[in-house]
C-alpha cells in the first residue's frame, strides 16, 4: 500500500528538506470558509494537511483547537460534513496528503466500517485518532490499514523505549512526536530536546518522524525542521484565523489570507532548514 503520504515524504527525501505540515479545524468558522482555506494550504506551503474532527470534548487540545472545534459545532459541522468538505478539496487538489486527526466517539458513532469506507472514497490518505492506544487497534487500526489508510501514531516525552514498541506496532505514513508534555498550545518546543527524542525514537523506525505542539513561529518551524522529518503547526494558524473574525465569530474578507499568510512564512522557515542543512 503506497498513499499520498508515502510519496509525498518520498519525494521531501529526495529534495532534502523536512516537511512542513498545517493543522486546521473542518468547519471552523464555517464550512464553506474552511474549505477555502483548505484549499489555500498547499499553494502557500503546506506538504500535509491535518483537518481536525470537532469534537466535544478534545482532552489532548488546548483553549485555541478547543474553540475552533465549537466555532464548527455551532454552524452545524459534523463528520459527515468533514467528509464532504475533503470530497470538495479533492476536487482541485488530488496530490497534497490529508490526515483527519481527532478521536473515537465520532467515528465510533458514524460506524467505523461505514466511516473507513467514506473516508477512502473521499480522499482522507490517513488518520491520527487521539485516545486510541494500541492495546485498541483492532477497534480502528488494522481495520484502517485494511482499507488502505495510514494509521499515525503519536510519541510523547514520557513514551520511553519500553512502550515505544507497542506504539509503533502498526503505525504507518509517518510517527506524530508531541514535542511537550501537556495540551496543544501549552509551551514552545526546546528543538535540541526534541532533536535527541526524534534520534531515540528513529533507532525504532524507519518511518519519518514529524513534529508538533509549540510551534508557532518560523523560526521555531525551521528549528524543529532541522532536528526531525517535518514540522507541524496548528494552534497559530487557528488563532490566526481567529483574529480575523469579526465580533459575532464569523469570517470576513481577511480569514482566508490571514491563515494562508502566516503559512506561508511558516513555510519559507522550514524550508530555510533544508538551506541550513545543505
Amino acid at each position: 500500500m503506497t498513499t499520498r503520504i508515502d510519496t509525498r515524504f518520498a519525494e521531501l527525501k529526495k529534495q532534502g528538506r523536512a516537511a512542513f505540515v498545517t493543522y486546521v479545524m473542518a468547519g471552523d468558522p464555517d464550512p464553506t470558509t474552511s474549505l477555502e482555506i483548505v484549499k489555500a494550504l498547499p499553494k502557500a506551503g503546506s506538504d500535509v494537511i491535518e483537518l481536525g474532527i470537532p469534537f466535544t470534548d478534545p482532552m489532548a487540545d488546548g483553549p485555541s483547537i478547543q474553540a475552533a472545534g465549537l466555532r464548527a459545532l455551532k454552524v452545524g459541522m459534523t463528520l459527515k460534513k468533514t467528509l464532504d468538505l475533503v470530497r470538495g478539496f479533492r476536487k482541485v487538489d488530488n496530490v497534497t496528503p490529508l490526515v483527519l486527526m481527532g478521536y473515537y466517539n465520532p467515528i465510533y458513532i458514524y460506524g467505523v466500517d461505514k466511516f473507513l469506507a467514506d473516508a477512502k472514497s473521499s480522499g482522507v490518505d490517513g488518520l491520527i485518532i487521539v485516545d486510541l492506544p494500541p492495546e485498541e487497534d483492532d477497534e480502528l487500526c488494522i481495520p484502517a490499514l485494511k482499507a488502505g489508510l495510514n494509521f499515525i501514531r503519536l510519541a510523547t516525552p514520557t513514551t520511553d523505549d519500553k512502550r515505544l514498541p507497542a506504539v509503533l506496532t502498526n503505525t504507518s505514513g509517518f510517527v506524530y512526536y508531541v514535542s511537550i508534555a501537556g495540551i496543544t498550545g501549552a509551551a514552545a518546543a526546546d528543538a535540541n530536546v526534541v532533536g535527541q527524542a526524534v534520534a531515540r525514537i528513529k533507532r525504532h523506525t524507519g518511518l519519518p518522524i514529524c513534529v508538533g505542539f509549540g510551534i508557532r513561529t518560523p523560526e521555531a518551524a525551521r528549528a524543529i525542521a532541522e532536528k526531525a522529518d517535518g514540522s507541524v503547526v496548528g494552534t497559530a494558524l487557528v488563532d490566526a484565523l481567529k483574529n480575523s473574525l469579526d465580533a459575532e465569530g464569523r469570517a470576513t474578507a481577511k480569514t482566508v489570507n490571514a491563515v494562508a499568510e502566516l503559512t506561508a512564512a511558516l513555510a519559507q522557515g522550514v524550508k530555510a532548514a533544508k538551506q541550513a542543512a545543505e
